[in-house]
């Protein structure tokens, strides 16, 4: 088990940034060491070698006895040893000054490091060799004893800042992996209950806004898309059984009239024609359920062209006017613009909505009423509103008549399935329009608007503008 969950642990993508982020951290921090270690020496090189020829040259003008007996002087001061002055013979026999043994390997006038090979322990130093006239060689030297021991104090310190650092580092990683492990478990948790049925059921997110808290919360506005259809499918479900129940039991009452009550031909053709009225509403019922399915697919989408918004709106006014002029209605027509008000859409799709919203106003205005169908722009959205003096929709009830098979309590005697208005609603979300429902003190205005980056068509200049959603 705890194998798994290390395993899982090193699988996280935090965990693998936070080494890869230390690892980057180490190779950075290691060269920014490997420079200035490189720099601090030259620096110390430098200020010893200028050190070396300068006392180099001022023995250099001294005359031999003097040397001699300045060197003995110097080999009888104990803190020489740091800085030692040495003379030797032809043969490499010192003479006078500091006991060092001569180098093995002897540069002349050039700094070099050497050890000496007379003390117990080898000492290091970097010293300066010059070749007098006689034979005999000046070797001045000083101690690397110092900066060694300051050279290995330095690594130790920054060995151990390293270790250290690693060691944060990594407790850090495995921090962030377990919590990224809890969080995912939690998840996971979260997913199962979910696909056991539980859609009320939501991803947990943090108060980080990282990107698992987005990716979440993407996730929690998909699962309450999800549970609003299924609370809508069984809303249809519910409403079918229902308003399917009426018709059904008509349909069947006929039919049995037909068989026991027809004593003759004609009365035997009416049972059998409300019959087939009841199976016309029926079959128009689901005809608009099919309908809206369809829309919904969006399938109609891949057919937009560019349509004129207020052809197609008097056309339907056109189309209904004998159903006005027969209910007693006055229906009318009015634009507030000349030109053209172009938007990609389904023509077919956009007159049925339309046509849905005239009908109802139709329908549900008295006799005497009036219904009027507005087309409006303003260079950034075109809209068309229907209108009337009818019953009216509570504002409680503007969004529940969108839904399918909902009847206000207003509208339960009038002729209809409900069905109208989800039509509406689901032709303009297809073509990317916001369906408004208010309610005066008379009568009801719904408007279909157009998304805000829109803008009217026009003939302008002789050039062509075209709204697009």
């Amino acid at each position: 088990m705890f194998s798994m969950r290390l395993i899982e642990l090193f699988r996280t993508s935090g965990f693998r940034l936070a080494v890869a982020f230390l690892l980057v951290f180490g190779a950075a921090a290691s060269a920014l060491f490997l420079f200035v270690d490189w720099q601090m020496q030259s620096f110390l090189d430098q200020r010893s070698d200028e050190w070396l020829t300068r006392e180099m040259q001022s023995l250099q003008s001294l005359p031999a006895n003097e040397i001699v007996s300045r060197l003995s002087a110097r080999s009888r001061d104990l803190t020489t040893t740091e800085r030692p002055f040495s003379l030797f013979d032809q043969s490499g026999k010192l003479v006078a000054g500091v006991p060092l043994a001569f180098p093995e390997r002897p540069i002349f006038d050039t700094p070099f490091d050497f050890a000496d090979r007379s003390a117990a322990k080898k000492d290091h130093y970097r010293g300066l060799l010059h070749r007098r006239a006689d034979g005999s060689s000046i070797l001045i030297a000083q101690s690397l004893h110092e900066q060694r021991e300051f050279r290995e104090r330095l690594e130790n310190a920054t060995l151990f800042a390293s270790l250290t650092t690693a060691i944060l580092g990594l407790a850090g990683a495995i921090a962030v992996g377990f919590g990224a492990v809890r969080r995912l478990d939690a998840m996971s948790d979260a997913a199962a209950q979910i696909m056991k049925g539980d859609l009320k059921q939501r991803l947990p997110t943090g108060r980080a806004g990282g990107d698992i808290d987005r990716l979440a919360k993407v996730v929690n506005e998909m699962l309450d898309e999800i549970e609003r259809l299924m609370q809508e499918v069984k809303g249809v479900c519910d409403n079918i059984a229902h308003d399917m129940r009426t018709p059904l039991t008509r349909l069947l009452g006929s039919l049995e009239r037909a068989r026991r009550r027809a004593t003759n031909i004609d009365e035997y053709h009416g049972y059998i024609d409300e019959a087939l009225d009841e199976i016309r509403g029926i079959h128009k019922t689901f005809g608009a359920l099919l309908r809206i399915s369809e829309v919904e697919d969006g399938l109609r989408r891949s057919g937009f062209i560019d349509i004129d918004l207020k052809a197609v709106a008097s056309d339907a006014v056109e189309f209904f006017e004998p159903a006005a002029d027969e209910a007693g209605i006055i229906l009318s027509y009015q634009s507030s613009t000349d030109e053209p008000a172009i938007i990609s859409g389904d023509p077919n799709l956009i007159f049925e909505a339309i046509a849905n919203l005239i009908d109802n106003a139709i329908k549900f205005t008295p006799k005497g009423g009036l219904a009027l169908v507005k087309v409006e722009g303003d260079g950034h959205h075109v809209s068309v509103t229907v209108e009337d003096t009818g019953i009216g929709i509570r504002s409680e009830d503007a969004d529940a008549v969108l839904r399918r098979f909902y009847r206000a309590e207003k509208s339960r005697h009038t002729p209809g399935n409900g069905l109208g208005l989800s039509l509406v609603s689901a032709i303009a979300r297809l073509h990317g329009m916001h369906l408004e429902i208010t309610s005066p003190k008379i009568g009801t205005r719904i408007r279909l608007v157009t998304a805000p980056a829109a803008s009217i068509a026009g003939q302008r200049a002789g050039k062509s503008y075209s709204l697009r959603m």
